[in-house]
């Protein structure tokens, strides 16, 4: 089935998909966000020259079914950047229907255009489902992620 997924950059004209996804994101990792913060994301994601890179998959009748929220950045490792998969999310509605593969092999696709020398991301260890996908398309390593916020 994810042949009949499309997946195509993230335009303006998108908002209106876009919207109903990203607070569904937002519920299912029980956070809030101002509505401003919300308004810059989408911004920089439909920006073409920016270093962040949004993604929409589509369903064979043009509806939205998922996101990838890509940021590139530099490394100290490799002269090629780096794309960190920040976001990934599918609605209920698309699970099981392959775009979730297909917005991550959209995202190898893109990081490679792009020059980048890898694709990397985090996820929850309670996300089982996602998790199962992850480890058919990519190696699982044994970092552990801390963060502190400012």
């Amino acid at each position: 089935m994810s042949a009949e997924i499309t997946v195509r950059r993230l335009e303006q004209s998108d908002r209106d998909s876009w919207q109903p996804l990203w607070e569904a994101y937002l519920r299912f990792y029980r956070a809030e966000l101002p509505a401003d913060v919300s308004e810059r994301t989408f911004g920089r994601l439909t920006d073409a020259d920016g270093a962040l890179v949004g993604l929409l998959a589509l369903d064979a009748d043009s509806r939205a079914l998922g996101f990838a929220h890509l940021v590139f950045h530099a490394s100290t490792w490799t002269k090629a950047p780096y794309c960190y998969l920040e976001d990934l999310f599918v609605a209920p509605a698309g699970r099981g229907s392959g775009a979730a593969k297909r917005l991550i092999e959209a995202v190898y696709e893109t990081a490679r255009a792009r020059g980048a020398g890898r694709v990397y991301w985090t996820t929850q260890q309670f996300n089982g489902p996602a998790r199962s996908l992850y480890d058919t398309l990519a190696d699982l390593t044994s970092f552990v992620v801390y963060e502190h916020e400012l």
